[in-house]
């Protein structure tokens, strides 16, 4: 029998480098949110040109991660890390360097197509640890998003002080550290195929999954949500810049409004990343144990609801203080939310429906993350409040959509 990494045990030299490769992954996709916006304003771009420019990032990642899990499958998870690595520097390097609009189009795409590694780096964790150790492997991948999140647009926001271009550099400077970490230090974990049984057919297994009563339903719930989140993530900076960022300054001074404008993104966005770690980390589980990820699901909705109504109006009649206590109250509810749709959807399939299930999940996520930042700036174009009260109506749209799911309590 083959001797695998798995069953030798976890390669603390994999599992650390994974985590560095997905953490410096996210820190650079959050050096670029404060400034992405106004960078691209200052090419001339209009709201609904911005928020697609995010979206041709998520629909890189969307279209990309099978091939890239594919592909480690086939030559080895170290080359695939290494290339995508080294695809995301060229990615962010071009977007600082970039002098004309469709550049920055082309260099989200690259860093998108690079950054699409995730199913790569589960690999790598699938590899190198035990069976029983595998849930707490896997764990190291969402405390690197989380910590990644919260970093990155802090540092952004403050070296977007020095220029919009600032933070690419730095973002393209942390993808080649993480190439060199890679190269040094990852070693090869996939190994040779044994005369096994065949695989099992994708197609099989994933309209196995979908034949599970409630997955198509929890699907369709998880696309609404998290469509009507990222509407309001999107446009976060130009809302903004429309409200708290005077007129006159930008008037005066471009690059001074645009950098103010950064500094209270960053600070908007470093509330929603420490409030969603804190909750999905501190409260999440104990909440689920004691009162089912269904009604946390619909609790978190209602709170996400309510925040999307009310935050257009924080805006227009409110303070910027107000506007942060109500980007905390969103973050808190898809905090509820997020984990909450996970673990349903672990519930409706079997364990060996798990990997297909989730992955389906995530592909949904994925996908909401194209859709609403694609809509979000022609929304925001027609009236301030409407990429809000949209997103508000996906949530209601989530919610019905609920009451589909069968009962949880007969599926345990």
């Amino acid at each position: 029998m083959t001797t695998t990494a798995a069953d030798r045990g976890p390669s603390r030299s994999a599992l650390g480098v994974v985590f560095s490769i997905v953490f410096l992954d996210l820190v650079g996709f959050g050096l670029i949110i404060p400034v992405q916006a106004f960078y691209a304003q200052s090419f001339g771009a209009r709201p609904a040109v911005i928020t697609l420019l995010g979206a041709s990032y998520s629909l890189m990642q969307f279209l990309f991660m099978p091939f890239w899990g594919r592909l480690s499958d086939r030559i080895g998870r170290r080359p695939v890390v290494l290339s995508s690595v080294a695809l995301s520097t060229l990615g962010f390097l071009l977007f600082a360097l970039g002098t004309e609009l469709w550049v920055l189009f082309a260099a989200r795409m690259l860093a998108g197509f690079g950054n699409a590694n995730i199913g790569a780096a589960q690999a790598v964790i699938a590899d190198s640890t035990a069976p029983q150790d595998r849930a707490k492997g896997m764990g190291l991948i969402g405390m690197a998003f989380g910590l990644g999140f919260v970093i990155g647009p802090a540092v952004g926001g403050t070296l977007a002080q020095w220029g919009l271009a600032v933070p690419a550099f730095a973002a393209a400077g942390l993808c080649a550290l993480n190439w060199v970490s890679a190269f040094l230090f990852l070693p090869e974990t996939r190994q040779p195929q044994g005369n096994g049984a065949p695989p099992q057919n994708r197609q099989e297994v994933r309209a196995a999954v979908l034949a599970q009563p409630g997955v198509r339903p929890l699907l369709s719930l998880s696309l609404v949500m998290t469509t009507g989140f990222a509407l309001m993530e999107q446009i976060v900076a130009l809302f903004i810049e429309h409200f708290w960022v005077p007129e006159a300054l930008v008037a005066a001074t471009a690059a001074e409004g645009h950098r103010r404008a950064a500094r209270l993104t960053t600070v908007a966005m470093l509330t929603v990343g420490v409030t969603m770690a804190v909750v999905q980390g501190g409260f999440t589980g104990n909440l689920a144990r004691r009162f089912g990820e269904r009604n946390l699901v619909r609790t978190g909705g209602l709170v996400i609801l309510v925040g999307l109504v009310t935050v257009p109006l924080v805006g227009e009649y409110g303070s910027f203080g107000l506007f942060v206590v109500s980007c905390a109250w969103l973050a808190a509810g898809q905090g509820l939310v997020t984990p909450s749709m996970t673990g349903m959807l672990s519930r409706f399939v079997g364990p060996d429906q798990q990997g297909a299930a989730l992955g389906l999940g995530q592909s949904m996520s994925s996908l909401a993350r194209v859709i609403g930042p694609a809509c979000a700036g022609s929304l925001l174009e027609l009236h301030t409040r409407a990429p809000y009260w949209t997103g508000a109506g996906l949530v209601l749209v989530g919610l019905w959509v609920m009451r589909g799911l069968p009962d949880l309590a007969r599926r345990d």
